[in-house]
């Protein structure tokens, strides 16, 4: 199957990587130079990996809204409707940054309730526009992973002094690789929430990191409320459901097996 890569971040990188597709550095805001590599390279299957998240962090996006939503719809927009053109199998990354609320757990089918983040809002846009055609949408949230990079959530948060308390749901990039294999040989259109089954909080993973990486490591935990106070905007802190992918016989670790496993393939990979 060939393959082919749009984003050539964290994300991007990895999948290209794991699947030995083609990675692209053309800017698929320009529709010309996108269809000329879809006819040039003739790709099975592409798969989004174009976005900004912003950095250090997420606030960039409210100060960079332009960019912001050319990226996260625009670029995302012009895949979608090529591909689905061309007829050709398209993945998108999108967010589980789209929900707020504590009292249950959301679902595929539940509409996103959060709106304060320009990240957010450029994300539910995208995902709405590409659900009007067939394509795979997987729902990432906090990527953690077992090789440093500076969008790794291992790398951010020891990054910082003060970690919040929260617990969140989060995604294990090297298990949502593993499950995006499996959707791709299904053929699944449709949308996934995509992260490890469970809720760990950022305390939790940096109390493993220091026990397993760095026992000199030290932090300052502070509550929601003072992180909130840190932030342009509150951050999403909806839960998300993760019964979908189950239901389709994949079966993503524990999210604190996972991050455990993560990070001791994080520690070998540092040397």
């Amino acid at each position: 199957m060939k393959g082919l890569v749009f984003g050539a971040g964290f994300i991007g990188k990895r999948i290209a990587d794991k699947f030995n597709y083609y990675l692209s550095e053309i800017d698929v805001l320009d529709r010309y130079a996108l269809e000329q590599t879809l006819e040039q390279t003739k790709p099975d299957i592409v798969i989004n990996a174009v976005g900004k998240t912003g950095k250090p962090n997420i606030d960039w996006c409210e100060t960079h809204k332009e960019e912001t939503f050319m990226s996260n719809v625009v670029a995302a927009a012009n895949l979608g409707i090529t591909c689905s053109q061309k007829g050709i199998y398209f993945v998108h990354f999108g967010t589980g940054g789209i929900y707020t609320g504590k009292n249950k757990e959301f679902n595929e089918e539940d509409e996103p309730n959060f709106y304060l983040q320009t990240h957010a809002r450029t994300k539910i846009i995208s995902e709405k526009i590409l659900k009007e055609f067939p394509c795979l949408q997987l729902r990432i949230n906090m990527p953690l992973d077992c090789r440093s990079h500076e969008k790794n959530l291992i790398d951010k948060l020891k990054g910082y002094n003060q970690i919040a308390d929260v617990k969140n749901s989060i995604t294990v990039v090297p298990d949502i690789l593993n499950a995006l294999e499996s959707l791709i040989e299904k053929r699944k259109i449709g949308i996934y929430n995509a992260t490890n089954p469970g809720l760990i909080s950022l305390v939790e993973i940096m109390e493993m990191y220091k026990e397993i990486v760095d026992p000199t490591h030290k932090f300052e935990i502070i509550s929601n409320k003072e992180l909130d106070k840190l932030l342009l905007n509150k951050k999403a802190d909806g839960i998300l459901d993760t019964s979908k992918l189950s239901k389709e016989g994949i079966i993503m670790p524990d999210i604190h097996n996972a991050v455990r496993a993560c990070l001791i393939d994080y520690k070998k990979n540092l040397v």
